[in-house]
């Protein structure tokens, strides 16, 4: 069986092959400049006829900004801050490489946003129950789930009920794919690793709560290999444990969403009588990369993301 479509997307339009006074601009030369931001009009062609070649726009200086801009070197910004005590802590190559991919994800992926409230009563119950189930043969807890386990496993079912959206971006085409492996964002000192739990949609809750605590323990330990956090089709970041009620995620890309989870919390909630209830809930935010992901699409994936949780019992049908 195969694990992905494709499904081709039309080549992207880099602008005109002449400008103003019909200077000629080379393809490459104009994919450059649409990347970079580079108005052609003001670079200075080098090629035959004052036609503009990657060179020109490589070499081109881009216009003053700001005094102090997103790119400032060290000694700009330290000269801002000579008059205050201040270290300096040196980039390690985790911390360089988390910087460069997510000055990536946010200058090359167009995210937009979507928030839902999800009643979680009936998954904090599912869960209490799963944990006092979970006994070995001495009565011992065999193993401790966790909320996450749960959210994982309905995450996972979500993206393979709506397959459209259980994809990838890649370049000319979108990958799609027939199994969820999901990301789970772990937090290390000095930055994060997201391993990737393989086939979650087909794994009951208490074997990727096996899996997730030995990839976390790993991922802390920095004995993680390439294959184990390289891929996925989607992600979790989950800073509920923290008390942070909302929040939205940078996708990773090729991921084309991720799902960013808050905190547990009581909320009054109007019922159908007009009165007033209180139940646990919860805020999501999922990020969708639109070339991949539409509005309708994610607000599709969301709802069935919500389906599962306010219903766990559907996890297992």
């Amino acid at each position: 069986m195969e694990l992905f479509s494709e499904v081709r997307t039309p080549e992207r339009n880099f602008g005109p092959a002449r400008i103003a006074g019909g200077i000629v601009v080379t393809p490459l030369a104009r994919r450059l400049a649409s990347e970079r931001g580079i108005d052609l009009s003001r670079v200075t062609g080098s090629g035959p006829h004052g036609r503009i070649v990657a060179a020109d726009v490589e070499s081109h200086a881009p216009a003053p900004g700001p005094a102090i801009a997103g790119g400032a070197g060290a000694a700009q910004v330290a000269a801002l801050y000579r008059d205050v005590p201040f270290s300096e802590v040196p980039l390690d190559a985790m911390r360089r490489t988390i910087a460069a991919r997510l000055i990536e994800a946010k200058q090359t992926v167009p995210h937009f946003y979507l928030s839902a409230d999800i009643e979680i009563g009936r998954l904090l119950a599912a869960h209490e129950e799963a944990n006092a189930a979970a006994r070995d043969g001495h009565g011992a807890p065999a193993l401790r789930l966790s909320l996450t386990d749960f959210i994982v496993k309905a995450w996972a079912l979500a993206l393979v009920r709506v397959p459209a959206a259980n994809a990838v971006w890649a370049g000319d085409r979108i990958l799609r794919f027939a199994r969820a492996d999901i990301g789970v964002a772990v937090a290390l000192e000095g930055g994060l690793v997201t391993p990737v739990l393989r086939q979650a949609d087909s794994k009951p809750v208490s074997a990727i709560a096996a899996e997730m605590r030995d990839l976390a323990a790993r991922a802390r330990a920095k004995k993680l290999k390439p294959e184990e956090y390289q891929g996925g089709s989607s992600a979790i970041s989950n800073l509920g444990m923290h008390g942070v009620r909302e929040f939205a995620a940078i996708i990773n890309p090729p991921h084309a969403t991720i799902l960013a989870v808050g905190a547990a919390r009581r909320a009054p909630v109007e019922t159908a009588d007009g009165g007033i209830r209180f139940a646990s809930q919860m805020t999501v935010t999922l990020s969708c990369d639109h070339r991949v992901v539409d509005g309708a699409l994610g607000a599709e994936l969301l709802a069935a993301f919500k389906r599962l949780i306010e219903a766990p019992v559907t996890m297992l049908v």
